[in-house]
């Protein structure tokens, strides 16, 4: 039976340790870090997400500041919002929650936060500096799934990673992370897709599988080797037969945890992680602020 790779009891040790830098800076700085959250319409998962994150900072004395904007706003009206706080010097992280609105241009909302305040680590100058291996925001998802690997002391250097997916916010910039010679770091490193033909094949030949496609069982038994690292980073709803829905993640979790040496569970493995990592991200930036990192 593989270990699990406790999401949730990580988290909770991040937290603690921002909660203290938190402390320390503002004792030492007399600055808050601070996190402004945009919302655009009234989609439930995104408003559940934001009214989490928004309670992840109370805990850890970063001050957050939730403004919502009805479904019509004009992308003009969401483009002044960021720019207003791009210029306000108390705010050290904007996040706006995807998806926005289809009338709205994601991609021109994320290119015009301040990349100094992206701690979403999506804007295109960030994305730039991680693929050359420069300090800027790592998204949070890949940040938190490395962050697994590092407190669980799972060696990744030498060791052939197989990432399933390529997003932007995942599958990409987490092969480059992996692949690149640094902690955490140093694989020799796949990436699969939706595209790619006989999956197993690749994910059989791997010491350590992370899928995040977004597929319930996308991942069984039979794509793995005996003794694998599985990281999964999927979550997916799904209906059971009598009618009740269940969270999921890609990989069929009771059947590989027989083969695995270790494996995240979902929920519980790389969610709260992300929301960890977003905590941190923004005390970085106020620290950067501050002149006390670089």
């Amino acid at each position: 039976m593989a270990m699990i790779l406790d999401g949730n009891a990580l988290s909770a040790e991040i937290r603690t340790e921002v909660a203290a830098d938190v402390a320390q800076l503002t004792a030492a700085t007399g600055i808050v870090p601070g996190l402004n959250l945009l919302l655009v319409g009234e989609d439930p998962a995104s408003t559940v997400y934001v009214r989490n994150k928004s309670k992840d900072c109370e805990k850890v004395g970063i001050r957050s500041i939730v403004l919502r904007l009805p479904a019509a706003a004009t992308e003009a009206e969401v483009l002044h919002q960021v720019r207003v706080w791009n210029a306000d010097p108390s705010v050290h992280g904007i996040l706006v929650q995807l998806p926005v609105p289809k009338h709205i241009n994601e991609h021109l909302v994320i290119r015009t936060i301040d990349p100094n305040k992206d701690v979403d680590g999506f804007h295109p100058e960030n994305a730039g500096r991680l693929m050359i291996g420069l300090d800027g925001f790592i998204p949070c998802t890949p940040y938190g799934v490395l962050e697994i690997l590092k407190r669980y002391s799972i060696e990744t250097s030498g060791r052939h990673v197989v990432v399933v997916g390529r997003s932007n916010i995942v599958g990409k910039p987490l092969a480059m992370l992996l692949a690149q010679k640094r902690p955490q770091g140093n694989a020799t490193v796949t990436i699969c897709h939706t595209g790619t033909i006989d999956l197993a094949e690749h994910t059989r030949r791997a010491d350590i599988v992370i899928s995040a496609v977004g597929v319930h069982g996308v991942i069984t038994a039979e794509h793995i080797k005996v003794g694998a690292v599985v990281i999964d980073v999927g979550i997916n709803r799904i209906t059971l037969p009598d009618g009740t829905t269940k969270l999921t993640g890609d990989v069929l979790f009771d059947e590989v945890s027989m083969k695995a040496s270790a494996i995240t569970p979902v929920p519980g493995g790389v969610g709260p992680m992300t929301r960890a990592m977003l905590l941190r991200n923004t005390l970085t930036s106020a620290e950067r602020v501050a002149g006390v990192k670089q």
